[in-house]
């Protein structure tokens, strides 16, 4: 092997790294914390769902939620993906 061949795999090597501490691993911890988030929900919490929609939790099975919605509490069924944020836990507000 000649220096410009190690040269290039050096650089081949540092250009993955890069890409893998600057890309790859902020997704990876976003994506654990979101699992967090959603393994931690319980009926009575306050969310917002991806779509822009505030509910409060009534009930959890599987991969859907049942959430009441507005002053009418109107009933709706969504999946746990869906759930983009807490906005207060039933465990909060005791």
């Amino acid at each position: 092997m000649n220096a410009q061949t190690i040269y290039l795999i050096g650089e081949i090597v540092i250009f993955m790294a890069i890409f893998y501490f600057l890309l790859i691993l902020p997704q990876q911890k976003r994506e654990k914390k979101e699992k967090a988030m959603i393994d931690a929900l319980k009926p009575g919490d306050e969310i917002l769902t991806k779509s822009g929609i505030f509910g409060r939790i009534l009930n959890i099975k599987d991969d859907a939620i049942t959430i009441e919605v507005g002053a009418d509490k109107v009933k709706l069924k969504i999946a746990k993906w869906s759930v983009g944020k807490v906005l207060n836990s039933q465990s909060e507000n005791k």
